[in-house]
């Protein structure tokens, strides 16, 4: 039978893929036809279940526990990629941590801890696998990063610090691997709603959460997985071959929202103009 879909036939690595976004994507790529190694460092239960899901598609998936904190787990996971995909053509990193603290409570192991888990393991792994791609022809590499990297929020300078960094790697890389085959962008979704920001909020209540979402965010909405993996299933696609080195953000248009507007949903009292622009008397 022929396997359809934008990724039909592909083989991809999907770390943090036990929950959340790195789920869906993996998800997302098996519905469009790809083969997927599943990236997980906790939750053996969610990986299990995703790879039964991806299977009962009819693709192939299996599943590697690895904590990114420690850099000799990444590398057996490279190989582990390697070894069970030797053609492979896909990395989506998208393992990591979220973290907040006050800028000056924040401690030597905290630090280590985020710039190890977001942004040295995912450097070690794409080092190995994109050897093996550059080997075989060509690949795509798709880095999660986060809107924390393009704008400042308070208690969020470490997590920022990483995720800026890797959209300073995705630029980087596209330059040097391009003419190798290699392609790299990288996706920064913004408020996506996910397993781990319920946890993270005492009291949490969806209803009013959408009711915020509906007056923060233009789209009048928080996202979900699914917005963030049809756009990587794109990139790494062959429709997105002529795109390297960008960072897209998936935020619903939060990003470009001026803070200072009092309420972007009602039409302003205020005339500026007045006198001198026709129609403003």
């Amino acid at each position: 039978m022929k396997i359809k879909g934008k990724l039909a036939g592909r083989r991809a690595l999907v770390t943090g893929a036990g929950t959340g976004i790195g789920r869906e994507i993996a998800l997302e790529f098996a519905r469009q036809g790809a083969d997927v190694i599943l990236h997980y460092s906790h939750d053996r239960d969610n990986g299990e279940s995703t790879v039964q899901e991806i299977t009962a598609m009819g693709r192939r998936a299996t599943r590697f526990k690895a904590d990114f904190n420690v850099s000799a787990e990444v590398l057996e996971l490279a190989a582990f990629a390697i070894e069970t995909f030797p053609e492979i053509e896909i990395l989506v990193n998208n393992a990591g941590i979220t973290f907040n603290s006050p800028f000056q409570k924040i401690t030597i192991d905290q630090l280590d801890t985020l710039m190890n888990v977001n942004l040295r393991g995912p450097f070690l792994l794409t080092q190995k696998i994109v050897e093996a791609m550059v080997a075989k022809g060509g690949g795509v590499v798709c880095n999660l990063t986060s809107i924390h990297g393009l704008q400042g929020a308070s208690e969020h300078s470490a997590y920022a610090a990483t995720k800026g960094a890797i959209i300073a790697i995705t630029r980087s890389l596209a330059v040097e691997l391009g003419y190798q085959g290699i392609r790299v962008n990288a996706i920064a979704p913004g408020w996506i709603m996910v397993e781990s920001s319920a946890a993270a909020r005492p009291g949490f209540d969806l209803k009013e959460i959408a009711k915020r979402a509906r007056s923060k965010v233009p789209t009048g909405r928080f996202g979900v997985p699914k917005d963030v993996a049809k756009l990587a299933a794109y990139l790494c696609s062959k429709d997105a071959e002529f795109i390297t080195g960008q960072t897209f953000v998936v935020d619903g248009g939060s990003s470009v929202l001026m803070s200072l507007l009092p309420d972007f949903r009602k039409e302003s009292a205020a005339k500026f103009g007045k006198g001198y622009v026709p129609g403003r008397e």
